[in-house]
């Protein structure tokens, strides 16, 4: 006789009896794949963190978690992680695009160093410099705000063996930063310190929007906190200073290389650098 019910329903496996099993497809670069929930079509652009980037033909991107719901030619795929790269076989680069020394090791710290204005500028410039800026003993430390390195270099007073170069926001002709950098430079310290910036409010807008996902910074109203209203036009969450953390951390993630940073930012931290390792080729 015939049993009309099959195999014992408290078996292991039960439930996946009879689901055909989809197919695992590697989000690697460029693929081509539609999000069966919504429609939406595009090329793979990146994946990370269980998430991935899709850009459609506008150039429009969005981020969705790796797994089911994908389709491929019409059909049902399950969309993992990209396969692990092939080890390079000649010379690695480090993030800024320098050649990485086999045997690179951190040098012992230099009396000269770095400042940067804010804590996103720092975890910028070590994401992207940091390998160069340890072979070269060079340490980069956090200054609060310009107004406070007259005092600075007063309590460690510069000199040709100590220099220090300084990294600005918003350093624009007839900005209070310029007012500031200039008469420092004027000053007993300016022989032994560069002071350089970028042109832009803050330093998320160094990344480039292509980097990001974007098609540009938005414009953030005055009397408006700059990245409260950042998040805000983004449609991101800015109820709190955790957001403001979370969101600078989606940033930063899409930084790779030097690739994904404005030029007129790259040029002024690499003239920091220059600077304060003069005395490399002696």
């Amino acid at each position: 006789m015939d049993d009309r019910y099959g195999a014992d329903v408290l078996a292991t496996g039960w439930k996946g009896h009879g689901m055909r099993e989809l197919p695992r497809v590697a989000a690697s670069r460029d693929l081509v794949v539609e999000v069966a929930d919504d429609g939406f079509c595009g090329a793979v652009v990146g994946a990370s963190g269980g998430m991935v980037e899709l850009e459609d033909r506008r150039g429009r991107r969005r981020l969705f978690p790796l797994g089911a719901g994908f389709l491929i030619d019409g059909k049902l795929v399950v969309l993992g992680p990209p396969a692990p790269a092939a080890a390079p076989t000649g010379p690695k680069r480090t993030a800024s695009g320098s050649f990485a020394t086999a045997d690179s090791r951190a040098r012992v710290a230099r009396a000269s160093r770095i400042l940067v204005e804010g804590r996103h500028d720092a975890e910028l410039v070590e994401k992207v410099w940091g390998d160069d800026l340890r072979e070269e003993g060079v340490v980069v430390e956090y200054l609060q705000g310009i107004d406070l390195l007259d005092a600075a270099l007063d309590e460690e007073p510069p000199s040709a063996d100590r220099r220090y170069g300084v990294l600005v926001d918003h350093l624009v002709p007839g900005s209070k930063e310029s007012r500031i950098s200039d008469a420092i430079a004027r000053g007993r310290h300016g022989r032994h310190v560069l002071i350089v910036g970028h042109p832009w409010i803050d330093v998320w807008q160094c990344v480039t929007p292509r980097a990001v996902g974007i098609e540009r910074w938005p414009e953030v109203p005055r009397g408006i906190e700059f990245k409260v209203g950042v998040c805000r036009a983004l449609g991101w969450p800015a109820r709190d200073q955790a957001d403001i953390a979370r969101a600078w951390q989606r940033i930063l993630a899409s930084v790779k290389t030097y690739r994904d940073l404005e030029p007129a930012f790259l040029g002024r931290v690499e003239e920091l650098i220059d600077f304060v390792t003069v005395d490399s080729a002696r």
